[in-house]
């Protein structure tokens, strides 16, 4: 090794850079380890730097108590300092931490809130608030119809992707979804990617988004067995667009679908994580029932306060 060689200390990167480095790394390291390493780190992790993406979509479908979801994404949100572009969170439980979440969007351009208790009402009344949306994900929520739609679409003229995709055991009852079908084609023309799979919708509502959403490349249809439109029609009124469905291909497709609802209804919650919050908003503890790595969560309950010297990378020899 050259004796004039110099290795940088990891604490001197500039916040934007660690940000863009801890975000590859799992939310609870990111949460409990990084921020001990060093003071640098620990701003880093405290300030936006890291959250400008938010992405707990697969915590939070173990999370079973609502007051620890909302609890950390305001925890997140704060941090994010009016810098959120990005958030994907599944199962808010009420509209009023999607209202939160709406107050501290004036950067957001994509937002993910798959299987929500989200209402109508909910929605129509923090929409206008939601203008920066290009992407929008309200697959699996029930409580959401044409109105919220509407809102939508009337509010978010930037939207280019929405997703609204539904599984068999949820519209079972449901006798159709055209209303939803028309409200997207009146409100929604400059989308380019739109999900629909498993709605109750009619030849005559998707021939309406086709005729009014003119920029569209994708269109997902799988398990929309009320449309009698194959592949032939696609192929020549629309050639440029990718069309999944209306068929389902095949057997196993289905049961991936029910595996995956199945999954989501019935988790057992054994990879819960659990928290305790000090009264400064810092992070004290956060563990999981059973630590796979064999971590002493013990050290971290009585070293949170511990400030440790910069660790320089590569280490000496």
């Amino acid at each position: 090794m050259e004796e004039n060689c110099e290795f940088r200390h990891w604490d001197e990167l500039i916040p934007d850079a660690l940000g863009l480095i801890f975000s590859h790394l799992p939310l609870q390291e990111v949460l409990t380890v990084v921020p001990r390493v060093c003071k640098a780190w620990n701003r880093a992790v405290i300030g936006p730097y890291c959250w400008q993406e938010i992405d707990i979509e697969l915590w939070s479908n173990r999370c079973q108590q609502s007051d620890h979801l909302d609890r950390m994404l305001q925890m997140l949100i704060h941090r994010s300092s009016g810098s959120l572009r990005k958030l994907s969170v599944t199962g808010l439980r009420n509209d009023s931490i999607f209202s939160f979440i709406a107050q501290h969007a004036g950067s957001l351009k994509t937002l993910k809130v798959p299987r929500s208790g989200l209402t109508n009402s909910g929605v129509v009344n923090v929409a206008e608030k939601l203008s920066s949306l290009t992407f929008l994900d309200l697959s699996y929520c029930c409580k959401v119809g044409p109105e919220a739609i509407q809102a939508i679409g009337i509010h978010c003229k930037s939207l280019r992707e929405f997703c609204r995709n539904m599984h068999p055991l949820d519209v079972a009852s449901v006798v159709s979804h055209d209303d939803e079908a028309y409200t997207i084609a009146n409100t929604m023309p400059k989308l380019k990617r739109l999900e629909i799979a498993y709605h109750r919708v009619s030849t005559e509502g998707v021939l309406k988004i086709l005729s009014s959403c003119i920029f569209l490349e994708f269109l997902e249809l799988r398990g929309c067995w009320d449309v009698q439109l194959d592949n032939k029609f696609f192929k020549e009124k629309f050639p440029d667009m990718k069309v999944l469905g209306p068929r389902v291909i095949g057997f196993y497709d289905i049961i991936n679908d029910w595996e995956d609802c199945c999954s989501d209804y019935f988790s057992d919650g054994s990879d819960y994580l659990a928290w305790e919050f000090l009264e400064d908003g810092v992070m004290g503890e956060f563990y999981e029932d059973e630590f796979e790595h064999g971590w002493d969560d013990n050290f971290y309950a009585d070293n949170v306060n511990i400030e440790m010297e910069p660790h320089i990378w590569p280490p000496s020899p």
